[in-house]
Parts: structure tokens; sequence; C-alpha cells
């Protein structure tokens, strides 16, 4: 239904959210250090009234083609806005030809500033430049140091693709001042882009041979950017070594004035160029980069302005936006209705910013507000988003809380641009996965609105959340348990998945996890195998957590007394065939021969390296490598399709290296993530014997009657571990644990879940935010029935070391289909279990 706003509800919304936001400032921001949220007055130092103008300096930038330009068409060079969003508000500068292969601009830009860029060719369509592996180009990057020279080479267009010589740029980057590694700079080169790891290296493959402009970013501002050209010659490898200086940290006090007709008490936020404020480095949804729970949240002052003090690093080239939203949704605008995107560089003393917002909408259309009734059932620490979707969804932001289950949001901008759009709500951000059930999926129709020159009050109301309908309860049954000795593993794994605004609901997850009675968390952070042949295994931004993300998350799970796992998990391209395992594509597409393998393990001992500094580093117990998706580089190794794999000889002594190296590095407790299965269990595999434990990988078949009984499925449990996991921990005489994962699903129990064609699906498959399998059943009591039989099994043979349920969705409660048991019935059977085991409760 939709009306016209009116002055009385309003004021009623105005004091509303003024109550129910009171408090919540100081704990909306993932970053609390170096942030300070907190209300306050300016400090002391230099205090100005706005950011002032920036010197610029002439760049002339000189680029060379892989081929002429066809008739009509021209080339442009793109400057980015990340804060915005890349393809959102870029400035695009003509190119004038020096000759037919050779293009030049020379354009004024910030001093001190790093401007992303890409390049474009224009005609009857845009088509953006890629690398020589079809990679596309997020943007290149130079460093605005004084007047210069840029020489850049275009590799390939999206549309085309060339054959030219390349090479590799190969190095690590150092701190100049201690000489120790960087892990988190992002290193560029052409457009191709590369994190550091825990010893500082990066690999940039595929350039274009020639120089190229090398540059080492801090993504959080630590330390001042590197530049410098690196010559890349066809098919050999440049080695670098580079080192960059740290730089003091200043206190700047920003103070904005809001226009008059802002919602008092709403959440004002800052949208920025680096981590700390809500840069994600990564293609989010709609093409944006910031994501809104990553940013710093402002303080209403008695004075009707907001105010926020945040750290940041002295003489880094700030770009900043207030906003209502994200860098796109509800930002500050110029009273023309353009864009408002700041600039200044941050000055060696503390400082107070004061600046005036002059508006946050643009154009003629009136706001729309939008008011939501939820389900009385919503977890009551929930929050309800809303995605918007204009040329695509969009990412969600976060509602204004009216409390009694209502939420309202005011929408502002960038209304000038919509006409008619889409909308939807969502819980804790997870639009896809914790839907309203009239929006359902990754691309559902969504509900319809339109702009208007008048304003509106669209009123909804949600009857339920798509797999939180009618939460189910359990019935626990009780059991004489046994209590296991003080290091039995009671542990929750999280899914591998990852997404940037998962960050933000870690420490409720495990506030959960610590609730189940658990003792541990394994944590499973990932790198991503974005090109087979040739090999590149690296952190891809919004894929893979950064290096700070994992480190927060693991002081949080540390701060609740949990102890902490580390099991590096790997992300492979997208795969057509659920049914497969997510790596069985990369392994029969690469090329698997000597040199390959070579290279495979070289970047799989910099991934465990990688992981077991941050787990050294951030006080974790316990680091698990191995994997099922490992099983065709053991020994022996078979590919999925049980073909050889044709690993080397010597893959025997490669593990034994890697784990030799992976002891230099951490000294806690290392085990052996081993698949359940009988190939598995029957491998001579002599280097676990350097492992100190086996962290089982269990989804077991415990019977193929439909009409079994829990009873039966314990009975089958005991006997597989006694007859098959029993003697594998006598020959090694190392501790077992078993590590679960069994889907809320009919078919389960059986270890198949039946895909419709004769097959069965992987249970990763069934992982949120995958799409719904439609032709699997949900089934939460088949999983309440697994867990409670193999622990009834496991408390019986008191040689099994530890208990550990896989697949846990963090972000938020769903009665889904998914291994993940967050809020299901399986959660309460371990509630029951848990602390039995470890003796708290007798």
């Amino acid at each position: 239904m939709k009306t016209s706003s009116t002055p009385l509800f309003r004021r009623i919304l105005s004091a509303s959210v003024m109550l129910v936001l009171a408090g919540q400032a100081c704990t909306l921001s993932l970053f609390q250090n170096p942030i300070n949220t907190t209300p306050s007055t300016p400090i002391p130092g230099v205090t100005v009234p706005a950011p002032t103008p920036q010197p610029v300096a002439q760049t002339n930038f000189v680029v060379t083609l892989p081929e002429p330009l066809g008739p009509n068409e021209k080339l442009v060079i793109s400057v980015m806005d990340e804060v915005t969003g890349l393809s959102l508000n870029a400035v695009q500068y003509p190119m004038s030809a020096r000759d037919s292969l050779t293009y030049t601009a020379v354009l004024p830009l910030p001093f001190n500033s790093v401007v992303k860029y890409r390049y474009v060719r224009m005609g009857a369509a845009q088509v953006l430049e890629d690398t020589s592996l079809n990679a596309g180009i997020r943007y290149r990057m130079v460093f605005v140091a004084g007047p210069a020279d840029v020489q850049d080479i275009i590799a390939d267009w999206g549309d085309k693709s060339y054959s030219r010589p390349n090479g590799t740029i190969l190095g690590q980057v150092f701190n100049s001042d201690t000489g120790s590694p960087l892990p988190n700079m992002l290193v560029s080169a052409g457009g191709v882009q590369s994190i550091t790891d825990s010893t500082g290296k990066f690999e940039l493959i595929g350039l274009p041979a020639g120089t190229q402009n090398l540059i080492v970013y801090s993504l959080d501002g630590r330390y001042q950017t590197f530049q410098q050209g690196a010559a890349v010659a066809p098919g050999n490898v440049t080695t670098v070594d580079l080192r960059v200086k740290a730089v003091p940290f200043v206190n700047i006090t920003f103070i904005a004035s809001v226009p008059a007709a802002t919602v008092p008490g709403v959440p004002v936020r800052i949208a920025g160029n680096i981590l700390q404020l809500g840069n994600t480095f990564a293609d989010l949804q709609g093409g944006v980069s910031t994501n809104t729970d990553r940013m710093p949240i402002m303080s209403l002052q008695p004075d009707g302005k907001y105010s926020v003090t945040i750290g940041l690093p002295a003489g880094t080239h700030i770009q900043y936006k207030y906003t209502l939203g994200d860098g796109y949704w509800n930002a500050e605008h110029k009273l023309d209705g353009q864009w408002n995107l700041r600039e200044f560089t941050v000055p060696a003393q503390d400082t107070t910013l004061n600046d005036s917002i002059a508006s946050w909408s643009a154009g003629d259309s009136s706001p729309i507000l939008f008011e939501v009734t939820v389900p009385s059932v919503t977890p009551p620490g929930d929050i309800i988003y809303m995605q918007f979707n204009t040329f695509g969804w969009m990412e969600p932001v976060p509602m204004w809380p009216l409390g009694n289950n209502h939420w309202a949001y005011k929408l502002y901008s960038p209304l000038n641009v919509l006409g008619s759009f889409s909308y939807r709500y969502c819980r804790n951000g997870q639009c896809g996965s914790a839907d309203d059930v009239q929006t359902v999926g990754a691309a559902p129709v969504g509900r319809q609105a339109s702009t208007s020159l008048v304003s509106q009050d669209i009123q909804d109301s949600i009857s339920a959340w798509k797999w939180f309908e009618n939460p189910e309860p359990v019935t626990l049954v009780g059991a004489a348990i046994t209590p296991r000795a003080a290091n039995f593993m009671a542990g929750i794994e999280f899914q591998s998945t990852y997404r940037p605004n998962w960050s933000y609901y870690a420490p409720q997850a495990f506030a959960n996890v610590q609730a189940l009675g658990a003792n541990n968390v394994i944590l499973t952070p990932s790198w991503t195998y974005t090109n087979v042949s040739p090999l590149s295994f690296a952190p891809v931004t919004g894929r893979d957590p950064l290096w700070i993300d994992s480190a927060i998350m693991i002081s949080q799970a540390r701060a609740l007394n949990l102890n902490v796992s580390v099991f590096p998990t790997p992300n492979f391209p997208a795969s057509s065939n659920p049914s497969a395992q997510p790596s069985a594509g990369f392994w029969q597409s690469a090329p698997r021969d000597a040199q390959w393998w070579q290279a495979w393990f070289t970047r799989y001992r910099a991934f465990a390296i990688n992981y077991a500094d941050l787990a050294a580093q951030s006080g974790s117990q316990t680091l698990i490598l191995g994997g099922d998706w490992t099983t065709p580089a053991l020994p022996g190794g078979k590919l999925p399709d049980g073909s050889p794999s044709n690993v080397p000889a010597e893959a025997e002594a490669q593990w034994k290296s890697i784990l030799a190296d992976v002891r230099t590095h951490f000294k806690g407790q290392l085990l052996w993530a081993l698949p359940y299965t009988k190939s598995s269990l029957e491998a001579p595999l002599t280097f676990l014997q350097d492992v100190d434990g086996i962290y089982l990988l269990w989804s077991a078949s415990l019977s193929t009657n439909p009409s079994a009984t829990k009873t039966d499925f314990a009975n089958e449990a005991g006997r597989l571990l006694d007859n098959e996991v029993a003697p594998l921990a006598t020959l090694l005489n190392k501790p077992i644990t078993l590590a679960i994962a069994y889907p809320s699903a009919t078919g389960a129990a059986n270890g198949c879940i039946a895909n419709g064609q004769g097959g069965c699906f992987d249970w990763t498959a069934l992982n949120r935010p995958n799409g719904d399998m439609e032709v699997v059943s949900l089934s939460l009591q088949t999983q309440a029935d697994i867990y409670e039989a193999i622990l009834n099994a496991v408390n019986t043979r008191p040689w099994i070391a530890g208990f550990v349920s896989r697949g846990y969705y963090p972000p938020a409660s769903l009665q889904d289909k998914s291994a993940s048991i967050h809020s299901k019935p399986a959660a309460d059977i371990l509630w029951y279990w848990f602390p039995r085991l470890l003796g708290i409760v007798k």
C-alpha cells in the first residue's frame, strides 16, 4: 500500500529511530582499530572548515594497442571512482593518436594520489581491456608523485584475443625499516593484480613484454605507495624485491552538518577509498566496491551534527563521501545533483574536518519511505536489509529499526536514474539466501516501485522468511555421556564460502558457537585458483578473506575463550556440475605434466606457509592441512573419476618437505584432513607420521533403508568406526577427530543426496549462497537423528579425540537443506552433548 507521508508519522519515525539506534553506533563498524566511533569533541590540532582543492600534476599517458582501431572507433582512458562504484561514476577522457598503435592523453591528476584507470575502446559498444589470460582488468594504478609519463601496453580486448610475447613478475615486499615481509599488500602491473602472502610474495603472470608500471599499494594506507618501472622479457620471470616504508597514523575528526530534511538519529557513515572506510577492493554486486557494514558510523552530537574520529595514515590521499547507505545508495550529492566525492591528503598532525552535506537527493524525484513489518519469529539480533535492482541487484543496505518487528528506510538517491525499479528485503544482508518468501533466490522479480515528484510511503508486510518460516523445535533424549579428556575437540567448522559482509556477523556467530558448548571453532580461509595453466593460486579480494579479516575473526573467537583451528581451503572456478566435487573440473582440465606439478606443489607450499604464519601470529591452537581436494596430489593419486592423476613419484617427499616447512612457521597442533573413503584409509601415506592427528572428513552412508531408525544409524556408524577407522588410528598411533557433514535433506543418511538424474549431489552444492536444489527434499529431523546417532557411537569409543560439525553458515539462521546446523534441531543435539562430553555439565 502506498500513501503520502504525514508530518505526524515523520515525527514518530524520527523519535523511534533515535531511540532504537541510541547506543548502537559503536558496534556497527568492522574495524575497531584504528577507528573510534564514540561521540567526540574536536581533537587538538589543525582545524580546517573543509578539504581544500588538491594540487594537480600533469600526467602524460602513452599506451600501445595490440592492433589499430577499427573505423569509427576511438580510445578513451577511464578514470575510476572506487568509492561510488568502478563503472558507476567513471570519467572518460579521449586519447589522441600519435600513430596507428600509439595513443596519448595528458590528465591533471591530484598530487600524491593513487589513480585507478583502464582503457576503453569506443565504437558500436564499449569494449574494456583485459589481460592476456582473458581475465577482466579491474583497473590499472599510477601513483602521482609529480608530473610524469606513464607507459602502458594493452594486452587484449574483451572481444578479441591476441597471441603476443608475455612474461611474469615475481617478487617480495618488505618493510624497509624492519626487513620483515608484508602480507596483505596490493601489487599491480599492467592491470594484473596480486595480494601478497605472509612472506610478502606475489606473482603477476601473463604481462605483455615491455616495461610495466609496477606499484605496491597498502590497502589500509599503513605503508607508503611504491612505484617503479619493471622490464618484462618474453617468456622470462622478472624477480624483484620491493621495500616500503611504514607511515604514522594521526587522528582525523570528521564533523558533518546534514541537510535539514535528514531524519534525526539515522546512521550516517563514511564511505572511502581505503580499507578502514569500507572499501573491499572487490567487485561486489551491481559494480560497487564499498560495503556498508565495513564503514565507520558517525555519532549524533547535541548540536545536530555528526562526528567520528578515525586513525588515518599520514600522507595518504583519501577520497570519501558521507552516506545513509553505501557509496551509491543514499550517498551525498552536490546541489546540482552530481555525486560529491571529497578528497584530501592526510596531514602529519591530528586534524578536524568540518564538512557540510548539501543534499542526499539528486534530481526532482521525492524521497521514498519504505516501511516493513517482519514475522514475529525473526531472530531478535537480526538486521533487516533492503536490496535494490536497477541494472542488476546491488549490495544490500541496512534498514533502520523501529522496534516491535517494524523497520524503515528512506531512499533519497539516486532516484534521478531509476524510474521504475525492483526491491526486496532480506535478513543480515544475505539477500539470495535469507529472503522474504515473496522474493526468493539470486534473481527474483522483486517488489516494484516507481519514482515520483510526490513523497511516497510504501508499507510492506513480510508473511514469512524463506528457510525460517516456522522454526522447528527438537525433542532431546537423555543419554549417559562419558566425559572426555580436556583436549577433546568439540568443534564447529565454518563453511569456506566467504563474502565481505560476513565479517560483520562473525562475533554473533562465535557467540552462537560458544552457546552450543563447543570449545573449538574451525575457520576455513581460502585462496582461489583463477587459472589452471599457467597455474594461478592466490587470494582474490571479495572471494577470499584478506589477512586482516581472518586475523580479526580469530581475535574475536579467542576473546570468547574458543580455541581456533585454521583449515585453509581453496576456491575453484565455478562448475556447472553440482554433483561433482568443486575441484573435479580443475583437476580434469589441468595438464598435470612434470612442470605443472612442480608449480602446483610450489603454490600449495606458499598456501600452507601463509596460513601457518596466520595461525602462529594470531594465537590459533591448530592448523589443519589437506582435504579431499588434495587426493590427486597424494602418492598414487587418483582423479575424481578414478583415473591416475600422474602425480610425480616424489610426491611423498614433496609432502614431507611441506610439512617440515610448516613446522618451522607454526608450533601448535598440526592435523591432516583425510576424507573417509576406502582408498584414503588404505593408501600408504607415510608422511602422515609427520602430523599430530587426523581430521577425518566423514559423510559415510549409515543406511540405505528409508525406514532406518536412529539405532540403525548408530550401529552402522559404530561398525564403520571399529572396522575401518580404528585400524588407521592404531597403525598411525595418531588421535582421530571425526568431522561430519550431513545435509538436512532426505537421503543424507545413505550418503547420497539424489540429484534426480541417477547420481548424487556433492554435499557442498547445498551450501549457501548457492541456489536451492528443488529436487532435494528438506528433512531437518534426518540431520538431527544422524547427529544423535553418531554422537552415541562416539560416546562408547574413547579413542575418538574429537567431534566436529562441518559447513556452518555464519551470517544468518537458516533451516535450509544445507549441512549447516545454525539454528536447526541438530544444533540442539550439540547443545545437549557438547557440555557433557567436555565435563562441564554432569
